[in-house]
């Protein structure tokens, strides 16, 4: 995923309310971008810190900045989840996953479970459906090692049951956690942030769900999937 134009760079100054960030751009202006991040940003919202943010040409956008990248430990960090998706699904069609290669079609946001969406359902001919859900990682506290949940989420809770029933159904369902940042090497469930997740992870991996952890190249060019942990 190459984001379309060059990215302009600040400092932050301050994210509040989840969704905003007033940033310091290096000209000196001083902007509110939109944050498409719901978790906490654990260690990535520091006053001061490194930002790269794009600017829509859409007028009817309410703000026009929107913050993507986060410099933290020396390392580049996507923190933009509204990205996720489209990432994988890029990566999935040029066969850079080589798990959920040989698909003949892939559909985003097709309804399934309780009144929910899935990010992905892949199929082909001989094949039961795929279905898949994406989760962005950014969360490291110790070197090397990503982690998610960053935040309580009874929404991914619901999704891994949710895919637990669709084993059930003989569909394949699979957990993506995509890795957006170039420092870790290695993938745990921060059982201690939500143990409630933690264990329907593992009800869910008993169930048949696969868990699927990949790790993407971050540059102010663009991210891509570049490998499987």
């Amino acid at each position: 995923m190459r984001f379309p134009a060059p990215l302009v760079p600040g400092r932050l100054i301050r994210r509040y309310k989840r969704f905003l960030a007033d940033c310091r751009l290096d000209s000196g202006e001083e902007v509110t971008a939109h944050v498409a991040n719901s978790g906490s940003m654990l260690g990535l919202a520091t006053p001061g810190a490194r930002v790269h943010l794009s600017r829509s040409a859409d007028p009817k956008r309410k703000l026009a900045w929107s913050w993507h990248l986060v410099e933290a430990d020396g390392a580049l960090v996507g923190i933009d989840t509204g990205l996720a998706n489209r990432i994988a699904a890029e990566a999935i069609a040029e066969g850079r996953i080589p798990a959920l290669a040989g698909y003949q079609t892939l559909r985003r946001e097709v309804a399934y479970g309780v009144r929910s969406r899935v990010d992905m359902l892949l199929e082909g001919a001989g094949r039961p459906p795929c279905y898949v859900e994406v989760k962005s990682v950014t969360l490291s506290r110790q070197a090397g090692l990503a982690e998610f949940p960053d935040a309580v989420t009874a929404r991914g809770a619901k999704h891994l049951g949710e895919l637990a029933a669709m084993v059930g159904t003989g569909a394949r369902a699979v957990l993506l956690y995509l890795v957006q940042r170039g420092d870790c090497h290695h993938f745990e469930i921060a059982a201690d942030v939500d143990p409630t997740y933690a264990v329907a992870a593992q009800a869910a991996r008993a169930a048949g769900v696969e868990m699927l952890v990949v790790h993407a190249e971050v540059t102010p060019a663009g991210i891509e999937i570049r490998s499987n942990f």
